[in-house]
C-alpha cells in the first residue's frame, strides 16, 4: 500500500480509550475518519475539524444503527477511497458473573452492541464501498474468545463470535475484503477499571488483572493503536482471519 492511495476509515467507539488512540493516530496518518459513538470527541474534532466526521448513534440498539445505515451517510464518506477500514472497536465487558445473576436487558445490550452492530456494519462497509478496491475490516476481539473464563459467560460468547464471523467471511473469498477479528492484548483501559472493580465471587481471575496493573503489564491505548493501525494496513492484513497483535508484534 503506498502513502499516498486516499484511506478513509470508520471507528466504533471512537470518544474514549483504544478508540479514541486509533483515530488520534490515523487522524495523524492525514486519514480521514469517521466516528460513530453515543457522543462526540471534542477535542479532536477541534483539532482535525476537516478529517474528522462524528455521527452520535447508540451502538447497543441495533434498530437505531439499521436505520443510519439504510442512509446514505456510509456511502458517501466512503466515495472515492481506494481503501476503506472499518474498526469494530466499541465493546462492553458487563455482565460479569455467573449465569444466574445476569441481568437480561444488560446481556441484550452486551450481545447488541458486541455482534449484532459489528457484523451490521461489516456487511454495510462491503455493500458500501463498492467502488474501493482494497475493504478492511477489523474487529477487535479478545483472548476471551479463545479461553473460557469464569464470570466472564456474556464477554466470552461475543468476542467468539467475532472470531468465526471472520473465519467464515474469510471463506466467501471476495478479492477486495480483508478480515481479521484480532486481539489487541491487555490494554489499561476503562473497561480494566470495570474488571478491577467487580468482586472475586463474580470474576474469581479478578486478582490476575490487579497483578497486570500493579507490575504496569497494561499496554498504553496508544501502543496498542500504532501497532494495531499498522497491522491493519500492512500487506500483511487479513492472511489470518483470527489473531493475536502480541503474537504479530513478537514475529515483526
Amino acid at each position: 500500500m503506498t502513502s499516498s492511495s486516499p484511506i478513509r476509515a470508520i471507528v466504533t467507539g471512537h470518544t474514549r480509550g483504544l478508540g479514541a488512540a486509533l483515530v488520534e493516530q490515523l487522524l495523524a496518518r492525514n486519514v480521514t475518519v469517521l466516528g460513530l459513538s453515543r457522543s462526540r470527541h471534542a477535542e479532536l474534532k477541534a483539532r482535525f475539524p476537516a478529517q474528522l466526521e462524528e455521527i452520535e448513534v447508540p451502538l447497543a440498539e441495533p434498530a437505531r444503527v439499521a436505520q443510519w445505515i439504510a442512509t446514505d451517510a456510509l456511502r458517501n464518506f466512503v466515495r472515492g477511497a481506494q481503501t476503506a477500514l472499518l474498526i469494530n472497536n466499541a465493546g462492553m465487558v458487563q455482565p460479569i458473573g455467573p449465569i444466574e445473576g445476569q441481568d437480561a436487558a444488560i446481556v441484550g445490550d452486551a450481545v447488541s452492541l458486541n455482534v449484532a452492530t459489528p457484523l451490521m456494519l461489516a456487511s454495510a462497509l462491503a455493500a458500501a464501498a463498492v467502488d474501493a478496491t482494497d475493504r478492511r475490516v477489523v474487529h477487535i476481539s479478545s483472548g476471551a474468545a479463545r479461553n473460557a473464563y469464569a464470570g466472564w459467560s456474556i464477554y466470552c460468547a461475543t468476542k467468539a463470535a467475532l472470531d468465526h464471523h471472520a473465519r467464515a467471511v474469510a471463506l466467501d473469498a471476495n478479492r477486495t475484503l480483508r478480515i481479521c477479528s484480532l486481539a489487541p492484548g491487555v490494554i489499561d483501559t476503562d473497561m480494566q477499571a470495570q474488571i478491577r472493580g467487580s468482586g472475586e465471587e463474580q470474576f474469581p481471575m479478578r486478582a490476575r488483572f490487579d497483578d497486570l496493573k500493579r507490575n504496569a503489564q497494561l499496554s498504553t491505548p496508544e501502543q496498542c493503536a500504532a501497532q494495531l493501525i499498522d497491522y491493519a494496513l500492512s500487506d500483511a492484513f487479513g492472511q489470518n482471519p483470527v489473531a493475536d497483535l502480541r503474537e504479530i508484534a513478537k514475529s515483526a
